[in-house]
């Protein structure tokens, strides 16, 4: 949805909710220390929640939200959580570790640019996704982190009085984490939900098991859309995580408007990358289900990665999978022998997922705090 700049809205007004007027009051913002910025930020204890800017018996839109927090380790980005309520649900549509919701990954902040969210010198958490309610809205924060966030400051910037159409879609999102993932069990970007709406795009983690697989290629699984009655195999299907974030031939530190790998640490083997999808629209009417395999790759014509790949595994033991679905077992074959090029993974794997729905409600299971801090 986009508006016409030079156009005026009849009975749409604006709303700014801060600490200075968390409300949206018409008329009362910034009134501490006799108007002399006297609440800017408030202090967001563990253990606690706030509400940051909500709305009742009224529809409308968020427009744009923008925080920052004097802590962001990878404590923080995964223990401190954002949820999102639309026309008095009583269940959240958003729920997501704030680092992975704004586009940040792996509880790591990073400098992102992209059509919906940036931190342009990754200190900030901005989303300019249009967030539609028809009855009313809140979100909220909830730290539970461990750590005492004394200085969290916030933006969230809505109009009241929005018309819409029984087209209209809420926003969600979904977080998702599994540490290991299965081996042969593709990991689920987004588990299958019923109903009509439009998948926006996908955060994804990934910190690679480098005691089992060394620095070998991790990203040869495919993306898969399990779209309007699929079962067995999806209608949309990838070539691998690198083409579906839309680079080529390995990965790197990039961004761009709909994708980008922002963080990719070869030390660590800790990638986080992102695909939205804009231009290129994914609808469902009926369902839909959004999964990536656990594949990685090693180039049978490279022989000193196939030397260091033989020796990593025959000092172990280890035993893999050949995705043709036969073991294999590095201390029994000749390290000049060509190695299966694609073979299985188990890693540490997570995602937010971003989509609309036309439900104010999903389905969809929560993760434990637990399960997602790092």
């Amino acid at each position: 949805m986009r508006d016409c700049l030079f156009e005026i809205k009849p009975g749409v007004e604006t709303r700014w909710a801060s600490h200075e007027n968390p409300d949206g009051i018409r008329g009362v913002g910034g009134q501490a220390r006799k108007g002399r910025k006297g609440s800017a930020w408030f202090t967001l204890e563990d253990g606690t929640d706030a509400v940051l800017a909500h709305a009742e018996n009224t529809s409308g839109m968020i427009r744009r939200i923008w925080i920052t927090m004097n802590i962001r380790n990878s404590e923080t980005l995964r223990g401190v959580l954002i949820e999102m309520y639309w026309d008095g649900a009583d269940t959240p549509a958003v729920r997501a570790p704030i680092g992975d919701f704004f586009c940040h990954g792996i509880g790591r902040m990073s400098v992102v640019k992209n059509a919906l969210f940036s931190s342009p010198e990754g200190r900030s958490f901005n989303c300019f996704i249009p967030m539609p309610f028809k009855t009313g809205m809140k979100v909220i924060v909830k730290n539970r982190s461990g750590q005492k966030i004394k200085h969290f400051y916030y933006d969230v910037d809505y109009t009241l009085g929005d018309v819409f159409n029984e087209n209209t879609l809420y926003f969600h999102s979904f977080f998702n984490r599994e540490n290991p993932t299965v081996m042969c069990r593709d990991f689920e970007i987004l588990p299958h939900i019923s109903g009509r709406g439009r998948y926006l795009g996908v955060n994804l983690s990934v910190r690679c098991d480098t005691d089992k697989f060394f620095t070998t290629w991790w990203g040869e699984g495919e993306v898969k859309v399990y779209l309007d009655g699929d079962r067995e195999y999806p209608t949309l299907c990838g070539t691998g995580v690198e083409d579906y974030v839309s680079t080529a031939w390995g990965q790197d530190y990039y961004y761009d408007l709909y994708h980008g790998s922002q963080i990719y640490d070869t030390e660590k083997m800790e990638i986080a990358c992102y695909r939205i999808h804009i231009p290129d629209p994914v609808y469902f009417h009926k369902d839909i289900r959004v999964t990536v395999q656990q594949i990685g790759g090693i180039d049978t014509d490279d022989e000193l990665n196939k030397a260091k790949f033989f020796f990593n595994h025959i000092t172990k033991g280890y035993t893999y999978r050949s995705v043709n679905g036969y073991d294999i077992d590095f201390a029994s074959i000749n390290a000049k022998e060509v190695l299966p090029e694609l073979f299985e993974r188990e890693e540490d794997w997570s995602c937010c997922t971003w989509f609309y729905y036309d439900k104010r409600e999903n389905p969809l299971r929560q993760l434990s705090v637990e399960k997602m801090i790092i």
